[in-house]
């Protein structure tokens, strides 16, 4: 009876440790990859120290501070790199086409964003209002539905987008019911906005944009600085544009018709700083046209610094002065700006001009849009659109993009096995 009785708790026994073994190598894989040993900047969550990154599923699964490799199917490391979330660059133009005569609206100024933002550690793109109500469906169907990239999108005001600087008159096309209707009942989770752009004349533009803004409760993006006589930037900021719309291109310089933040004399104008205050959103948009030394360094010297740094892509701004978006974040950090404040305007600030809360950030169960950055420390050069250089010591530079857990850009190997090693296990 005893023998029987050891046998049975030695039977017990063994499969409780069965069990406690294969709970464990379960739990030993709970972890598809682990981002280890790097330094995370997470403004929402107010992270900014050495942690690692466990991502499962697709989503953020914990960030903390020496997570066990051996939970991890795959271990990258990322010792002396920078952690943060997907950067977001707010100002895009992403309708590529290939219809003649077209500017941004389905032309060949706007670019498929897949062969630029990944390799710039940039997972979303705004696309500042390439298309407007009435062709906002074929960039749906030709360019959003097809890309990796998050691309959400500001409706033009006008009904056929940034057709030509021709169409882009048409008070007639400017329909803010129509503009409101798109957003709110056929396309909510991808329209976030509302642009207007590139107008010769008075507010009209303006406040039908911002009616439209008001019906569908979204903010408003003004590219403000084509107009015969020129208009007034504060009566736009004061007056026109409500707390939490978007002036784009803060830092241009001329033409003669496009008012600037900084004075002749170099000074910010005081309304500048009360219309932050005030909450207005100052998007840097910097273009192949409309990013100047002269404007942006009295700015940050003066204490006034940008509330989102975006590059406004397109295919005559990213081989000249812009580049891409580490690249234009590279010049704040390099006019005195902290890299935790570069972060900010990059991620967690875009997110909240838009609405969307649920990116910029690496909050457990987000999905998994992370940027793995290389601080660089050399001798470098910074152009804006007039070709002036500005020399800098640092520089950002994407080592490795994942969107949704998915590594899409890796620019050294760092998560691939060498070769050698694959070669020996054959």
């Amino acid at each position: 009876m005893k023998k029987l009785q050891l046998n049975a708790l030695l039977i017990t026994t063994l499969s409780f440790c069965l069990i406690i073994f294969c709970g464990a190598s379960s739990y030993a894989q709970e972890i598809d990859l682990l981002l280890k040993g790097g330094h995370v900047i997470d403004p929402k969550n107010q992270i900014n120290s050495k942690m690692d990154v466990a991502i499962t599923n697709g989503k953020i699964f914990q960030v903390a501070a020496n997570i066990s490799p051996q939970k991890a199917k795959t271990v990258v490391d990322v010792t002396g790199l920078y952690v943060t979330p997907g950067l977001i660059d707010m100002h895009v133009h992403a309708f590529q086409g290939n219809v003649p005569d077209a500017y941004i609206a389905n032309g060949f100024t706007s670019l498929p964003p897949d062969g630029f933002t990944f390799r710039a550690g940039v997972t979303t793109v705004v696309d500042a209002g390439s298309s407007g109500w009435r062709n906002f469906r074929d960039f749906k169907k030709q360019t959003i539905d097809r890309s990796q990239t998050r691309i959400l999108a500001l409706l033009n005001i006008v009904g056929t987008g940034m057709a030509s600087r021709f169409e882009e008159q048409d008070t007639n096309d400017m329909n803010a019911t129509q503009t409101a209707y798109m957003i709110n009942r056929l396309f909510p989770e991808i329209l976030v906005g509302i642009k207007s752009a590139h107008y010769w004349g008075d507010f009209t533009q303006v406040e039908r944009a911002v009616e439209a803004g008001k019906l569908a409760n979204v903010p408003v993006m003004v590219d403000f600085g084509e107009h015969n006589p020129t208009n007034s930037i504060e009566e736009l900021f004061m007056k026109k544009l409500r707390p939490g719309d978007m002036f784009t291109h803060t830092f241009a310089y001329g033409p003669a018709n496009r008012e600037t933040v900084v004075d002749e004399n170099g000074k910010v104008k005081p309304f500048v700083f009360e219309a932050q205050k005030r909450g207005i959103i100052f998007d840097v948009g910097h273009g192949g046209g409309a990013f100047s030394w002269r404007q942006a360094m009295p700015a940050i010297q003066q204490g006034f610094q940008p509330n989102v740094i975006s590059t406004d892509l397109h295919a005559d701004s990213m081989n000249g002065g812009m580049k891409d978006l580490c690249n234009v974040m590279s010049k704040f950090l390099n006019m005195g700006m902290s890299l935790q404040d570069v972060i900010v305007r990059t991620t967690v600030n875009p997110a909240n001009a838009i609405k969307r809360s649920e990116l910029g950030n690496l909050s457990v169960g987000a999905e998994a849009d992370v940027a793995v950055l290389n601080l660089r420390k050399g001798d470098f050069g910074f152009l804006d659109i007039r070709k002036m250089k500005l020399k800098g010591t640092q520089k950002l530079e994407a080592e490795l993009t994942m969107r949704a857990g998915k590594i899409v850009w890796d620019l050294n190997g760092i998560s691939a096995p060498a070769w050698e090693i694959e070669l020996q296990k054959k």
